[in-house]
């Protein structure tokens, strides 16, 4: 029996001196030094077990940069067999010492490292981090950065059940953290659930929510197009003494505007003007949006006109792609050219179905030249656009093989001698298979008839 008691005090002491020593070596020795001496001890006959890791940081605590440094070393040298408590207690560390973006990524590591079929992993954690924490001095955010760790990892179930613990012992988290916990909940099971998880959670905390707590909520009935309940939770920034922001007027504009309802989007409108909330290109996209899904390009217009006059605004590729669109479903071929070109002026470049409303219009107007309509097309299928042969426009016989041969011979003499190429689909009588031809034009008269390559239409048709 004396035996086993020597023994054992023998071993404590053996793991306090390892301790100290460590420490030592940690605060007195240079950077250069501190590293090499540090391996050389820690790699003998001493083994630094967690324990003893969790000694050495709390004696260093006041440096943290340092504690971390240390943490890695051991990682990455395999000094030592890390446990949930050893990662618990640098994790407090760098949360007492409002090293938040560290310490949340040491929770995101030790999830990791200590992964198991079960999913309970943030579990232990938590647990972990209850048992130390008086121990470490550590800051209350610190079960805050535990959940966004889960939300991060997208691991929903985990984290309820965290916030739910915590709030049997009254540890409350913050609003911030509630509001992605509600976000994902939103996400994963509906806007539904993620509003029942909203008034459990801001009910039992007896804290109101704020404008981000209620966005959240908003964009997920958007998302779902559930106007009404998009509605009543308007009503709760009343009710909860919030202000909407942009963000919250732009939401519900938008979801107006998608039920083709503009006069109350037109209403959110000035309300966001009247509380000198002032509008952004969301905000106008919006309208333009709405009033082009009505088929009002006439007060499309004006709001454009306004965006970027008045306001000064720098109109997007959606600003474009709206209107277009719009004028393409009128079949205003004239407005969608002048519209197209400042689009590629500014840099912009239009999606595929846009582009293929944009070859349709064109085609079905007899004053638009052929070779017009294929400048934007050969244009376009450069930026990897592919026209829906499928559709009207390819279809069209404006792009027949022989209507467009004809009119770029007629304008060969129009092209520069650097040689332009031009892209067209040539639609077979009978099977209606897709050829390509591409053909060249010089200005010149030893090249005055146009050169042809038919290539099939299972490779690349926009292959060289």
């Amino acid at each position: 029996m004396a035996f086993l008691v020597c023994t054992r005090t023998i071993a404590y002491s053996s793991g306090e001196s390892l301790v100290s020593a460590a420490v030592s070596v940690l605060q007195h020795h240079r950077s250069k030094s501190r590293w090499s001496n540090l391996r050389s001890l820690l790699s003998g006959p001493a083994n630094l077990t967690p324990s003893h890791f969790s000694q050495v940081a709390l004696r260093i605590r006041n440096n943290p940069r340092l504690v971390l440094a240390f943490f890695h070393f051991t990682l990455r040298y395999s000094l030592s067999s890390h446990s949930l408590s050893s990662y618990a207690t640098i994790i407090h560390i760098l949360a007492r010492s409002r090293r938040k973006s560290q310490a949340l990524g040491v929770i995101i590591s030790a999830m990791r490292s200590h992964k198991d079929n079960t999913n309970q992993t943030p579990i232990a954690i938590l647990q972990a981090l209850i048992k130390s924490y008086r121990v470490c001095d550590s800051a209350p955010f610190v079960f805050d950065l535990l959940v966004k760790a889960c939300v991060d990892s997208k691991k929903l179930d985990s984290a309820l059940q965290i916030h739910t613990l915590l709030r049997s012992k009254n540890v409350f988290l913050k609003t911030s953290t509630c509001n992605s916990l509600i976000e994902l909940a939103s996400k994963n099971q509906g806007s539904v659930a993620g509003y029942n998880l909203y008034s459990e959670m801001f009910s039992s905390a007896g804290k109101p929510p704020n404008s981000g707590t209620l966005n959240v909520l908003m964009i997920g009935f958007y998302r779902q197009g559930l106007l009404q309940k998009l509605q009543q939770t308007w009503k709760e920034f009343t009710l909860n003494g919030c202000e909407p922001n942009l963000y919250s007027f732009n939401i519900l504009m938008a979801a107006y505007c998608d039920h083709k309802k503009m006069k109350e989007a037109l209403s959110v409108w000035e309300e966001m003007v009247k509380k000198s909330v002032i509008p952004d290109t969301v905000s106008y996209n919006t309208i333009i949006k709405g009033y082009c899904t009505i088929g009002n390009t006439k007060k499309a217009e004006e709001t454009y006109r306004e965006m970027v006059m008045n306001s000064s605004m720098e109109p997007t590729g959606s600003t474009f792609e709206h209107l277009i669109n719009a004028y393409c479903r009128g079949g205003d071929s004239g407005s969608t050219r002048m519209l197209y070109v400042d689009m590629v002026r500014r840099g912009y470049r239009a999606d595929n179905s846009t582009v293929n409303a944009i070859v349709r219009t064109l085609c079905r107007d007899e004053e638009v030249e052929t070779w017009e309509v294929l400048r934007i097309w050969r244009r376009e299928a450069e930026n990897g656009c592919v026209l829906d042969q499928e559709d009207g426009g390819l279809r069209h016989p404006r792009l027949s093989a022989e209507n467009a041969v004809d009119d770029l011979r007629l304008r060969s003499t129009l092209v520069d001698a650097c040689a332009s190429e031009f892209l067209l689909l040539a639609i077979d009588d009978t099977g209606f298979e897709d050829r390509i031809l591409a053909l060249s034009f010089v200005n010149s008269p030893l090249h005055s008839s146009a050169t042809t390559l038919a290539i099939d239409s299972e490779s690349d048709i926009y292959g060289k």
